[in-house]
């Protein structure tokens, strides 16, 4: 287990996520995030958050095992100012000291978008050159990150596993199997503070321009995109397709 961080090719990942399997099986939330950060990956994992809707019970849960954990947030300049200002709160109220605002490259930004209004012709795009390309700089030497996805979400990530592969890199979905009870305890149990967007209908929150409220009892995710075919923004995507869970780490229900 020692070893195992240093593995990059996609072979030897492969080996490893069958180890995490062996080692890990059963476990979610907390109890798969702690050894995965202090004794699997020390050093080489991080949290890739958008501090939005339900994303303070992981950061929570991170804050418990190691403040100094990365934290990958990625401001694309088109964020609620109420995401802004919830992830300094949080930031601040765990102490987490290593949370890094990784924004798009002005390049591509000037050469792709240079009126700022490519979310309203080509949302798709938007997202490529604002989340995936500044994410994949960002993941650049980290062997494995940690995300808030969840089977509850989305019809897309219905069959989400709590671990995959991706290339030489682990995933992590610690709450994938979590449902919106256990996510809603989690919270009441903690006293965590709600992203102040919530009550008003956001039960998901990306960018302004392309989140919207939903009725209650609505697929959580179904104000993002509202009216386009499209329901991921991509950085969970390679090559046009979502990467594939190759074993789940927490068992079956």
């Amino acid at each position: 287990m020692r070893d195992m961080q240093r593995k990059t090719d996609p072979r030897m990942a492969a080996g490893l996520h069958e180890q995490v399997s062996v080692h890990f099986s059963g476990l979610s939330g907390r109890d798969l995030m702690e050894p995965l950060i202090t004794r699997v990956f020390p050093g080489r994992v991080a949290m890739v958050s958008s501090f939005g809707a339900e994303s303070v019970v992981l950061l929570h849960m991170l804050a418990s095992i190691d403040r100094a954990t990365p934290v990958i947030f990625l401001n694309t300049g088109k964020l609620f100012g109420e995401t802004l200002a919830y992830r300094e709160m949080l930031a601040e109220r765990f102490g987490l000291t290593d949370v890094r605002d990784v924004r798009p490259d002005p390049v591509d930004a000037a050469r792709s978008d240079p009126h700022g209004d490519l979310w309203n012709s080509d949302a798709t795009a938007c997202c490529w050159f604002r989340k995936v390309l500044p994410l994949q700089c960002a993941l650049t030497g980290f062997s494995a990150w940690i995300t808030g996805r969840k089977r509850f979400q989305s019809p897309g990530r219905a069959s989400l596993e709590p671990v995959e592969i991706e290339f030489d890199r682990v995933r992590v979905n610690p709450l994938a199997r979590w449902s919106p009870a256990d996510i809603a305890a989690y919270a009441a149990k903690h006293n965590l503070p709600e992203h102040p967007l919530v009550k008003k209908g956001y039960p998901s929150i990306g960018c302004a321009p392309c989140t919207a409220p939903v009725d209650a009892g609505a697929d959580a995710r179904s104000g993002r995109w509202r009216d386009q075919d499209k329901s991921e923004c991509g950085i969970h995507f390679s090559d046009g397709e979502i990467q594939r869970g190759i074993a789940s780490i927490s068992g079956d229900d």
